[in-house]
């Protein structure tokens, strides 16, 4: 009884999340300007997509703040986990903390509306950001990203065998060696995955990129939700549909490399374990002898 009422449970969130998707990509190849109107197979609107100059200035406008906000976030979430993980006691610990993870906590709205102020206040004291646009919503998303990078990475620096670094510092490496040769490849999984986490916040934004755009800067997110609020186009849907068959090739490129990687470890691993055996029983023989 309890099995079959969970498989009706999974089915039921399954359903409630994928239904929707599957819907909108069934209507992106709608023939009918009614999007709630079925009215043939067409690839009309895809086509639609490519002579619209507001989706396509949208878009890259996005992936080139999705790409900075990225790498920004990966370097500042590294260095603010290595500072909560490996130094555990330093002056305003608890303060740094408290940054790190508000953006976690605070609402969007208010984060966006604290981001447009701090700029506003700098163009009266400083002259600088006096025109808003896409170094403004890079700063602001990375502001936000880097808190969700740092809690993936040190949760990776948490579980992290230190004693391989140890060994590597009596081997004479330097500590950026130590870094680049030992820690790195043991975190690139983490840092994958942050990297991948914060680009997909920072292209699915719309709240803080609202505030912090300026004239003529418009990010695919607030391209289409301005054209929702003025009535739903079936371009919108194909612009989804695309969308979502990326992400999830991006998605499942993601998960085989890491299963790979998973699989190459577990086998160096199951070869030094047997390397070893064989050097024990080597030396035991011979003891023996």
């Amino acid at each position: 009884m309890n099995s079959g009422f969970g498989r009706a449970w999974l089915a039921f969130g399954y359903a409630f999340l994928y239904i929707p998707i599957a819907t909108l990509i069934a209507f992106s190849f709608n023939a009918s300007k009614m999007v709630t109107l079925w009215g043939g197979f067409s690839l009309h609107w895809y086509h639609e997509i490519l002579h619209d100059s507001e989706l396509i200035d949208g878009f890259v406008t996005s992936l080139k703040i999705a790409l900075m906000t990225a790498t920004a976030s990966i370097v500042l979430g590294t260095l603010a986990a290595f500072a909560l993980v490996r130094y555990r006691d330093f002056f305003g610990r608890t303060l740094f903390i408290a940054h790190i993870n508000a953006p976690l906590v605070v609402p969007e709205v208010i984060t966006g509306l604290s981001l447009l102020l701090f700029f506003v206040a700098c163009e009266r004291l400083f002259g600088i950001f006096a025109e808003r646009g896409i170094v403004t919503i890079w700063i602001g998303h990375t502001s936000i990203c880097t808190c969700y990078a740092a809690v993936v990475i040190q949760s990776r620096l948490l579980t992290m065998d230190k004693s391989l670094e140890e060994a590597a510092m009596n081997l004479g490496c330097r500590p950026f060696q130590v870094f680049v040769l030992v820690t790195l490849p043991m975190i690139l999984q983490s840092l994958v995955s942050a990297w991948l986490l914060t680009f997909t916040i920072s292209l699915d934004d719309v709240v803080t990129s609202s505030f912090l755009n300026g004239p003529g800067v418009k990010t695919l997110p607030i391209v289409i939700f301005a054209r929702a609020r003025l009535g739903l186009n079936p371009t919108v849907n194909a612009v989804a549909t695309l969308s979502v068959v990326v992400v999830s090739i991006g998605v499942l490129a993601g998960s085989l490399w890491m299963a790979r990687s998973e699989r190459r470890r577990a086998e160096e691993q199951a070869a030094a374990y047997r390397e070893g055996m064989q050097l024990i029983r080597h030396r035991t023989s011979d003891a023996r002898a």
